[in-house]
């Protein structure tokens, strides 16, 4: 079977599940929510911050705050994406119908990396123009220097998160254990080992801290040891590591 054809089912089977859907418009509805909440708490407290807040205040990051929850939805549409398959045990229909498992995996992640390209550039034009409208006088503008590699930016975080997250469904083939591994490890671990001094470095270096400083504009003193594109950039490597590791166990396991 043809690459397209492929890709045509991959985008038939997701379409016509509607968690991923759900998932997916989850993802956009609470970036949006939460970001237009802080930037509107942001605006009303401003007078009350200190100084050195005053002048490290970032308005561009401010209204990405809400990505810190929305990433979970796209974690949970990436890991449904594959291990569905494996629940319900289609996997071995899929398999005989595309034997070739490259072209089957790799079908897979173009058409849900595609999906959530494109939500993740609606979601984070959204969350920019609510979040500064919120901000008040406070506001960044689009054309600031840094500002729309940002707002670009926090859209490549959001597809790199997924296929993260869908490398790692394809290791483990449960989307509970899955889940239950990602779902805490972003939420908590990543959080605490980030602010923790004794273990802020190693903290610095995971997926979701790397990737997350291609939303920030303005510097402070707690920056990382890199710059926004590196950040993305080791970001990167995490994913191309766990994508590769999933197509390697998908070829050698059995269905």
């Amino acid at each position: 079977m043809a690459a397209a054809q492929v890709m045509k089912s991959e985008w038939t089977k997701i379409r016509s599940v509607q968690s991923t859907v759900w998932t997916l418009a989850s993802a956009l509805v609470v970036t949006v929510a939460f970001g237009a909440l802080f930037s509107a708490l942001s605006n009303s407290q401003f007078s009350n911050m200190s100084r050195s807040d005053r002048l490290t205040f970032d308005p561009t990051s401010v209204s990405f705050a809400g990505i810190v929850l929305g990433q979970l939805a796209l974690i949970v549409f990436g890991v449904l994406v594959v291990s569905n398959e494996y629940s319900t045990g289609m996997i071995r229909m899929s398999l005989a119908a595309v034997p070739q498992r490259a072209t089957f995996y790799f079908s897979k992640i173009v058409v849900a990396t595609v999906l959530a390209f494109v939500v993740g550039v609606v979601t984070s034009f959204a969350t920019y123009f609510l979040g500064q409208a919120l901000l008040g006088s406070h506001r960044s503008h689009i054309g600031d220097p840094g500002v729309l590699r940002a707002v670009f930016g926090a859209a490549l975080y959001m597809t790199l998160i997924t296929m993260f997250s869908m490398g790692i469904a394809s290791l483990l083939r449960s989307p509970m254990l899955s889940l239950g591994i990602l779902m805490p490890f972003f939420f908590l671990i990543s959080n605490i080992l980030g602010s923790v001094s004794a273990t802020k470095k190693v903290g610095e270096y995971l997926p979701d801290q790397a990737g997350r400083q291609i939303t920030q504009v303005v510097s402070s003193s707690h920056d990382a040891p890199y710059g926004p594109w590196a950040g993305l950039g080791i970001m990167a490597l995490w994913v191309v590591a766990a994508v590769l590791a999933g197509y390697v166990l998908l070829k050698k396991r059995d269905a």
